[in-house]
């Protein structure tokens, strides 16, 4: 079993520690909030103070971080022995997957550039999908990892490919969210119970498990993270930015970013509610 570090224990860190932690793999964990580190002690991994000792010795390094500059800043504090794998998991874009692929060869390390799909009970029950992008040789030393962490990885050739792939999925992901709070929020205002659109889509090819699932939070205005509305703003800035250097018009994804500050706003934490809280950007007073 190689032996893991895994540097971030958020919502999506924490599942991936406990599911290496139930496959057997050795996990040593650091997070800037070391009592989240601590809390997950009970799953056998071992809490770091640091980035450093977390990493010292270990076969792969795992960020899970909030974005690029974390990402950075935690593989330069944690200064893994050259040749180490460096699993970068996190949401980073174009720019930040340049710069994280330059870091990796500054220090040496063997990067495989690895977003996920999926959240935080799929991190929790090791049913992720897998956006993988590096050499064949860092496949081969990942396979029991990902095994661990996925129900499917996708290997998509050199490093970058997998953050390229994630923002497209996580575009869909954002105008899917977006589209349900429309319709909820329409259905509402036009005096037609919310709970009927769901009728309406259920059985057919409109049907959607991911729509239901968080149309039931915005309908009872109850918000438990999956995808934190943080990092789905985060994430839509990502996406504008990949669009425009594609020479694609990013006008709908400017328009799911800007309702989703409006939400941001009108909540206590965006950190502490899921992106299903873009329905309280569709409030008619914001319109």
């Amino acid at each position: 079993m190689p032996s893991v570090a895994v540097l971030g224990a958020g919502t999506m860190g924490a599942g991936m520690v406990r599911s290496l932690r139930r496959a057997g793999f050795p996990v040593r964990v650091w997070n800037r909030d070391g009592d989240k580190a601590r809390a997950l002690a009970d799953s056998g991994a071992e809490p770091c103070d640091s980035p450093a000792t977390a990493a010292a010795g270990a076969d792969v390094v795992l960020t899970i971080l909030l974005d690029a500059d974390t990402v950075i800043e935690a593989i330069r504090r944690a200064a893994p022995a050259p040749g180490t794998v460096w699993l970068q998991t996190a949401t980073v874009g174009l720019e930040g997957v340049d710069r994280t692929i330059a870091v990796a060869r500054e220090l040496g390390l063997e990067l495989v550039d690895c977003p996920v799909l999926g959240t935080r009970k799929p991190a929790e029950d090791g049913t992720l999908v897998l956006l993988a992008s590096g050499s064949e040789s860092a496949r081969a030393r990942l396979a029991p990892v990902f095994e661990a962490l996925g129900k499917k990885t996708l290997w998509l050739g050199e490093a970058g490919a997998g953050s390229r792939l994630k923002l497209a999925c996580n575009a869909w992901v954002l105008m899917l969210v977006a589209g349900v709070a429309q319709s909820i929020a329409l259905a509402g205002e036009l005096g037609v119970d919310p709970q009927e659109f769901f009728a309406a889509i259920e059985g057919g090819p409109l049907a959607s498990p991911y729509a239901t699932l968080k149309g039931g939070s915005m309908t009872s205005h109850e918000y438990p993270v999956s995808f934190a509305l943080s990092g789905a703003l985060k994430d839509s800035g990502l996406i504008e930015e990949g669009l425009r250097s594609a020479g694609i018009s990013a006008r709908i994804m400017t328009a799911v970013r800007e309702t989703l500050e409006v939400a941001a706003d009108r909540v206590a934490d965006p950190n502490a509610v899921d992106s299903a809280a873009i329905f309280e950007g569709f409030a008619t007073d914001h319109v």
